[in-house]
């Protein structure tokens, strides 16, 4: 399996399909790159080359104690796409991996990084606070992080009924999606699981939205339970300079059946237009 080693020795492990122009997808918590195997194989099949990463602590790749927030999940896509010499670059990032590639593109990318995607992501800033009090506040991620420390396994089964709207009305959720949703979970080390909570929502990325000098495309289903749309996409689409806004009416927050079918076909447009 291919791997890079970080400045810091940490292992990321990657998958690298198709050639063309490059597009690096970056995967939400708790998951992995194979969350990604359906659009890997869309963009490889539509002739660009994909590359998907495992966070450090998620997946196969390495689970160091130290290292779990969002600056080094940035400076560690950073350097998998210098190891990897790639320009003219394409990233998308789904929730947790939406703030890394907005955090990314706007402090190592410039030069390399010519569009931008996220769906569902977690900027601006999730937590509430004073300067975000329409923000989630803090004691729901006490929940997430208790949840994850007395009992992981029932955590992330439970975890995935809202994440793919499997408890609305009419919702059509399979068992194997959520027990894939599961099974990567559970590849998480707990102490990365645990800290990358604080990551994803207390990381302000309000100044890296600023900066961003490159189209974006800011996806999100107005049915999101994870990320609330009117503290994440509303909020985001007003910061960037060139920035296209798509919402997608009843779509959760997992990217799934016909929201993610909708979805590809944007990304796809999207990085052709």
């Amino acid at each position: 399996m291919p791997y890079i080693t970080t400045s810091d020795g940490t292992q990321i492990y990657y998958t690298d399909q198709g050639e063309g122009q490059p597009v690096v997808l970056s995967h939400g918590w708790p998951l992995s790159s194979d969350a990604w195997q359906v659009e890997l194989k869309l963009l490889a099949d539509n002739g660009y080359r994909a590359i998907a990463h495992d966070r450090r602590g998620h997946g196969r790749s390495s689970q160091p104690y130290t290292g779990n927030d969002m600056d080094t999940y940035a400076r560690d896509l950073a350097e998998l796409v210098e190891q990897l010499d790639l320009h003219d670059l394409v990233v998308i990032g789904h929730s947790t991996g939406g703030g890394e590639v907005v955090r990314y593109a706007a402090q190592h990318g410039v030069g390399r990084v010519v569009k931008v995607i996220t769906a569902g992501a977690v900027p601006p800033i999730m937590v509430k606070s004073d300067s975000n009090p329409d923000g989630t506040p803090i004691e729901a991620f006490d929940e997430i992080r208790a949840g994850v420390l007395k009992d992981r396994s029932q955590f992330y089964l439970d975890l995935a009924i809202p994440f793919y709207g499997g408890n609305r009305d009419g919702a059509q959720v399979s068992n194997g999606a959520t027990y894939d949703f599961w099974r990567q979970g559970m590849l998480v080390g707990l102490t990365a699981a645990y800290d990358c909570v604080k990551a994803f929502s207390e990381t302000d990325f309000t100044d890296d939205l600023k900066a961003l000098d490159v189209p974006i495309l800011i996806a999100q289903g107005d049915d999101d339970q994870i990320v609330p749309i009117a503290d994440a996409a509303h909020k985001a689409i007003d910061l960037v300079a060139h920035g296209t806004l798509k919402v997608y009416p009843g779509a959760p927050h997992g990217i799934y059946g016909a929201y993610q079918e909708a979805l590809d076909k944007d990304i796809l447009a999207f990085i052709a237009g």
